[in-house]
């Protein structure tokens, strides 16, 4: 029996930031051999013609460019609506989609896109005009005390397997004896499996207890992390405890520009998600 195709799923507007999303998507479709859906969309039907034409030529440039399969995908809609749509039609293990930064981030964080990438059965990865350059060498992942942490650090394992990363694991600074108990023993724990899993790896603790993002942050750009992992640790109409409030801003519009992937790990992605393939 042949293997599902990988498929990437890349929404684009033509803009830089939607060209170098497709330079991340066609590095991990070279990876496993699978191929590239570009979408756009448009808002009315007399759009259409023009867009299947545009978007056709720039999939047989990127095909040509980084000898990957890149087929196109033109739907009147809204693309927030209709990403989750055609991410479930065409079976796509991954979805990755450019923002503009700060200034622009609220066409992709308002409260309706969080929901959109929260109930996503796909992980995202969100990108800048950061290049992919080598791929994903070094991975961060923040380690908290939520009961997902097993999760997360299986997935986030199991990208560094097929990327030869390192993962560098970002702690909080916790003072109440409880919390440093279950923190120290969530470390224990991936310390553990990584070893097992032969995948080289470091722990860092955040200095301070207050403000983990911008602490994250900078430590990602300190070891010029190429993609900083993100888990949604609630249920689908939540985000993580870090991502509440502005500073979903902070880490997917980070200045370093460095990518994030955002996962669910509770979802039916988890068994056929890039991760596990």
């Amino acid at each position: 029996m042949n293997k599902t195709v990988y498929k990437v799923l890349v929404p684009t507007d033509f803009s830089k930031v939607a060209d170098c999303a497709m330079e991340h998507a066609a590095k991990v479709a070279s990876i496993f051999s699978g191929e590239i859906h570009l979408l756009h969309v448009v808002g009315k039907q007399s759009e259409v013609e023009n867009a299947i034409e545009k978007l056709d030529k720039i999939a047989e440039n990127t095909s040509a460019k980084y000898k990957v399969p890149v087929l196109s995908i033109v739907r009147i809609g809204n693309i927030f609506e209709d990403i989750g749509d055609v991410a479930a039609e065409i079976k796509a293990r991954l979805i990755v989609m450019g923002t503009h930064g700060v200034k622009g981030i609220q066409h992709l964080v308002g409260s309706y896109a969080l929901k959109v990438i929260t109930h996503s059965k796909v992980p995202f990865i969100v990108v800048q005009e950061r290049g992919v350059r080598e791929g994903y060498k070094n991975i961060v992942l923040p380690v908290d005390n939520s009961q997902e942490t097993k999760q997360k650090l299986s997935l986030t394992a199991n990208m560094a397997k097929h990327f030869g990363a390192k993962v560098h694991i970002f702690a909080p600074k916790e003072t109440d004896e409880f919390r440093i108990t279950k923190l120290n023993r969530d470390l224990t724990f991936a310390k553990n499996y990584l070893e097992e899993k032969e995948i080289p790896f470091d722990i860092q603790i955040a200095e301070d207890k207050k403000g983990f993002v911008k602490q994250l942050i900078h430590y990602s750009a300190r070891i010029d992390a190429d993609l900083l992992a993100a888990v949604n640790t609630h249920d689908s109409v939540a985000l993580p405890d870090f991502l509440i409030g502005g500073e979903e801003q902070e880490l997917i519009a980070n200045d370093a520009e460095i990518p994030v992937m955002i996962m669910n790990p509770t979802q039916e992605f988890i068994a056929s998600s890039v991760l596990f393939t």
